[in-house]
């Protein structure tokens, strides 16, 4: 086929894997700069006089957002394409995240995040859908991963270099431009899929996937009640995870004094390598325990799962795991490292059995809407808890009752897991055969 039709023919594997490579960037920007604001925390706080509680409300109002934009983004997907549909969504990415660099009080930074969430949450629908158009029925979950992959390097890079870009220029607006420069490395990125898009489309008569993830509310009164189950542990496993990770950063270095950064001489290139090379040493590089086990681990967990079965087994023992991770933190001075550990076994093994296991529970047609209203649920929740754990942390002057109240979502986890092996067994067991 490459003789007759030259190396970079939209048929051959080069091409795909060139629109991956651009499919995959197209989150990374969205990635970074969803967690700047909690990799800078400790000065965020210090700079704009504002209680913890502010922290958690920037990603509360990104949740509401993306409550909101879960309806409409793939709605929207499906009339105009997932062309003009990224482009547009990656858009409202880089346009909320300057709002938040450029913001001069705290209300027009929560303008900022809200614009941001209803671009973010809509740009990982269409993401999906443009990855189904040109790898279905080839490399798909391996497509799937790569994506993931790069998309999670924004969030282990914005841990590790947020906090040293805004001490570096002495000033925390250095760090939420740096954050705005991903944001347009990522519009850069829809615009080259645009082009080659069209091209590959012309040549090859290509048919638009469609969003995948869009709810029809028709479904839903017809979802069996192990799905249920599985939403409820999805909204408690992440509601633990992403609200914790938001204020982690000021909980290391408030509790155990652990350094925003891992120092260094030499120019800002040399210091940021040195922050990455040293990152469990750093409160923020702390944080991304968990985010690196899934990169590193996430591919061979989806490999297990497919081989051994067990998914609401892992899901049980995700959520059992949980428990004294955050127990740890909360009442000893072991170093976080070790229990956040714990915790990275557990963001590899929940969402490697969770995901797979909603196709196996809901009809072939219904696959859309069940991933579309978990994302939906799962927001509620990230809404909530991020705001529930600087109001918390406030009002107690330490984090013990936010790891408390983490601990108790994951034995509710635990008991819906329960839930769910039990119901699985009545249905036939579906989840636990390979």
């Amino acid at each position: 086929m490459n003789s007759e039709h030259g190396i970079f023919h939209p048929s051959t594997r080069l091409y795909r894997f060139t629109i991956l490579l651009f499919v995959s960037l197209l989150t990374y920007g969205s990635y970074f700069a969803y967690d700047s604001v909690g990799a800078i925390a400790p000065t965020l706080l210090k700079v704009l006089h504002v209680p913890r509680s502010a922290i958690g409300t920037m990603y509360t109002v990104y949740s509401i957002a993306a409550i909101l934009s879960v309806f409409l983004g793939g709605v929207l997907i499906d009339k105009i394409g997932t062309r003009a549909a990224s482009f547009i969504f990656a858009t409202l990415v880089a346009v909320g995240a300057a709002i938040v660099a450029f913001a001069p009080n705290i209300y027009v930074l929560y303008a900022g995040r809200f614009i941001f969430g209803a671009g973010s949450e809509s740009l990982v629908v269409a993401q999906s859908a443009i990855l189904a158009r040109w790898f279905k029925g080839k490399e798909l979950a391996l497509s799937f991963g790569i994506a993931l992959t790069i998309s999670r390097l924004g969030t282990l890079f914005s841990f590790n270099t947020e906090e040293l870009i805004s001490k570096y220029f002495n000033n925390y607006k250095a760090a939420l431009w740096a954050a705005v420069g991903f944001t347009l490395v990522s519009l850069g990125a829809a615009a080259i899929y645009w082009l080659m898009d069209k091209h590959g489309e012309k040549v090859l008569a290509l048919e638009d996937e469609g969003a995948e993830d869009k709810i029809v509310l028709s479904d839903i009164k017809k979802f069996p009640k192990s799905f249920w189950y599985v939403a409820i542990l999805c909204v408690t496993f992440y509601s633990a995870i992403f609200p914790f990770t938001a204020l982690s950063t000021d909980f290391f270095h408030d509790k155990w004094g652990i350094p925003l950064t891992a120092g260094g001489t030499g120019g800002f290139f040399g210091q940021v390598f040195n922050n990455i090379i040293h990152m469990f040493s750093t409160a923020g590089g702390t944080t991304t325990i968990i985010i690196f086990a899934s990169m590193v681990l996430a591919p061979f967990a989806g490999q297990l799962v497919d081989k051994i079965g067990k998914r609401a087994s892992l899901m049980t023992v995700g959520s059992l795991l949980m428990i004294p991770s955050f127990l740890l933190m909360a009442f000893t001075m072991i170093q976080p490292r070790y229990p956040m550990m714990l915790l990275g076994a557990a963001f590899v093994l929940v969402p490697a059995a969770m995901w797979p296991a909603v196709p196996l529970i809901v009809r072939k047609e219904m696959v859309g809407s069940a991933f579309g209203l978990i994302t939906m649920i799962q927001n509620v929740g990230l809404a909530l808890f991020p705001y529930l754990n600087g109001k918390l942390r406030d009002v107690t002057h330490t984090y013990t009752a936010s790891m408390l109240m983490f601990a108790c979502l994951g034995f509710v986890g635990l008991i819906f897991a329960w839930l769910l092996k039990r119901s699985d067994a009545k249905e036939g067991g579906v989840l636990e055969r390979p």
